[in-house]
């Protein structure tokens, strides 16, 4: 194997050639595109009753005065591969209000992983007790390929992303790298290549305290940022550490609040030593102030801002960041209204702290679970700006794009088919998504990665299973992507004649690591159920206020997919099959509404999630009612109900009353 200077020329070209081609798809017919899955208007249930106007903008396609804002910018959450995300930032969405993002953002700050052995499991808590999901197989994946060569495969990952974030930045943009020791030095080299060695401003040390052991070597007590411009200009607004309490305690009581000397002190009288450290002159008179509020100017040495420990700013997410470091990045290369990203989003910092300081946001992360804290804590935020909820547009079908396994989708199918244990049809003509189950009268259907499974497509399965070659007993649909609406259909189903069931979204990866013969001797690849979301019947009726109704919404019941298909351990299934059959609406993470759904894009004005005990003090579960007053609208309303359960699948589910 090569060393990793021999290495580093692999990495330079091969990073460029993915993105030239990345670029050049962005220009074409087949362009990448951000599916919005929620409209998130913050606000959270606290009472169990929501009521007023919504203090909120909402998507172009809808013209409502009451939703809109006035500039049409919407901050976003994406779920996904950065690398698909960014490709969708840079094409634009036109549906959405997303112009080309292209030059537009002004600061970048990433904290990809750099430990190759780090554990990223997610601890979920249950009323019966603590379990932990592993990442899902989808992430694994991901994030082998990231290390699967060490920091070489490392690089090669970063590469083709920080060139994407160089195309994203505006000229007067900077990007802040989150690094350490494992991969610091050759990622400086990458960043030379990308961002230019003239454009490199500061290697900033973040120096802490935090246990940490070093029985052969000193303690790593320190991170490192790597702080970058586009160009020569760029925003940069000096910042400052707070002035050493022995300093204030001489000098301090010689100035007012406002920082104003106070007995009468001119320039030529204050000693030099203090005036280079503490204060700052005005250029019209000689009145000398001691800057209180930022104090010395900041070096790159940041000692001031502790490791964060438990506290209220904890969201129980492994490589979390204290808010007051990118408090500090932000506040220093962005101004108000600025554009910030994060493109390895995690706990949700940036967008954060972003939000309180009244910048534009722009932040994404492959885990569900990310996005989920993410979502919480944002909506917890006090007047947090409305935002939208995307992930990358028929996911499966950009994988199935990029890979150069197949080449048609008929050749999938028939792999698809193999893996579940049925043949193709050995007759002329025959469908090549159709096949039989051997010694049965099943019937199986393959859907195109392509396509959205959706009532249609089973309507049609249905069909074949009555007509093709004289008729079947059972029919079994095997699908990648499926309508928002599909667990209406999958309910009204006899499971004796027809079955739905999901494809591993993750099949790609596995075939391309491990092969076809390999997954089907091993056994291992599961089909999964689909689950879904049931409610009550919702009730509308007049409210006591002028043209106004009251909606009271009630969850009925939580169908979860098996949990064999769940990446956690026997101990752990056990605990969760006890929940599915006791409680299993104890297993939903948030739930929210739209009592207005124009069947294109879901907004949420309420919504309620666990560790929300502003309503009913129970930390683990949700609230099951829900009670809106809206304004009221002739003709039929459609209700639509969103459940997110704590693995992060997500069920939606309309009523027209």
């Amino acid at each position: 194997m090569k060393s990793l200077i021999e290495a580093l020329p692999d990495v330079v070209k091969q990073g460029r050639r993915e993105v030239e081609q990345i670029l050049a798809r962005a220009q074409s017919d087949n362009k990448m595109m951000l599916q919005t899955n929620e409209y998130v208007l913050p606000a959270r249930d606290e009472s169990g009753l929501f009521r007023g106007t919504i203090r909120a903008c909402c998507p172009p396609d809808n013209t409502s005065a009451e939703y809109c804002e006035t500039d049409g910018w919407f901050n976003r959450l994406i779920n996904g591969d950065n690398l698909f995300a960014m490709q969708a930032l840079l094409t634009g969405d036109p549906a959405t209000g997303l112009p080309s993002m292209r030059g537009k953002i002004d600061l970048i700050y990433i904290d990809p992983p750099f430990d190759s052995k780090a554990d990223y499991r997610t601890k979920i808590k249950l009323p019966n007790g603590d379990i932990e999901q592993k990442p899902t197989v989808l992430e694994q994946f991901a994030y082998s390929d990231t290390w699967s060569d060490g920091t070489i495969s490392y690089l090669k990952m970063l590469y083709p992303r920080l060139a994407l974030m160089k195309e994203l930045l505006s000229d007067q943009g900077s990007i802040y790298v989150h690094c350490d020791w494992h991969a610091g030095h050759y990622l400086k080299v990458i960043m030379d290549d990308i961002f230019g060695k003239n454009n490199f401003q500061n290697e900033i040390v973040w120096g802490y305290k935090s246990p940490a052991v070093g029985t052969d070597h000193y303690k790593r007590k320190h991170d490192i940022l790597l702080f970058y411009s586009k160009a020569n200009k760029h925003i940069f607004n000096p910042q400052g550490t707070p002035l050493a309490k022995s300093t204030l305690d001489v000098w301090g009581r010689h100035f007012d609040d406002n920082g104003v000397i106070t007995y009468g002190y001119m320039k030529e009288n204050c000693p030099g030593a203090y005036k280079r450290l503490a204060m700052r002159g005005n250029a019209s008179d000689d009145t000398i102030f001691l800057d209180v509020f930022n104090g010395s100017p900041c070096d790159d040495w940041w000692c001031d801002i502790p490791f964060l420990n438990k506290g209220k700013e904890r969201v129980d997410y492994a490589t979390q960041k204290p808010e007051a470091l990118l408090e500090r990045i932000i506040k220093a290369s962005s101004n108000e209204n600025s554009i910030v990203a994060d493109f390895f989003g995690g706990s949700g910092t940036t967008a954060a702290v972003a939000e309180k300081l009244g910048r534009r946001w722009i932040t994404s992360d492959l885990g569900k679970p990310s996005c989920m804290i993410m979502r919480k804590r944002l909506i917890d935020i006090p007047d947090c700006k409305p935002f939208l909820y995307h992930s990358i547009g028929d996911y499966s079908r950009e994988a199935f794009l990029s890979d150069k396994q197949f080449r048609r989708v008929s050749d999938l199918a028939r792999v698809v088919m193999g893996l579940y244990g049925a043949l193709p049809f050995d007759v002329a003509d025959a469908p090549s998504n159709l096949g039989h189950i051997r010694n049965s009268s099943t019937l199986v259907y393959v859907d195109s990665p392509n396509k959205v499974t959706n009532a249609n497509t089973v309507k049609r399965a249905l069909e074949l299973r009555e007509s093709y070659m004289g008729g079947w007993n059972k029919v079994v649909v095997l699908g990648w992507n499926f309508a928002f609406d599909i667990g209406a259909t999958i309910q009204g189903l006899n499971k004796s004649e027809c079955e739905v069931l999901v494809i591993p979204p993750d099949l790609l990866d596995m075939l391309r690591k491990k092969g076809y013969a390999d997954l089907v001797n091993s056994g291992k690849i599961t089909f999964s159920s689909l689950q879904y979301l049931t409610i009550k019947r919702p009730l509308v009726v007049p409210a006591n206020e002028d043209g106004k109704v009251k909606i009271t919404v009630e969850l009925d019941n939580y169908v979860l997919l098996s949990p064999d298909s769940l990446p956690l351990d026997d101990k752990a299934k056990a605990k969760v099959q006890q929940v599915m059959a006791e409680r299993p609406l104890d297993l939903i993470e948030y739930w929210s509404i739209d009592p207005g759904y124009d069947g294109q894009t879901f907004r949420s004005v309420w919504q309620d999630y666990r560790e929300n005990t502003a309503n009913d003090g129970d930390a683990v579960r949700v609230v099951h009612n829900a009670e809106i007053i809206t304004p009221a609208h002739p003709g039929k309303r459609k209700i639509c109900v969103k459940a997110v359960d704590v693995f992060g699948f997500e069920s939606m589910v309309v009523e027209e009353v």
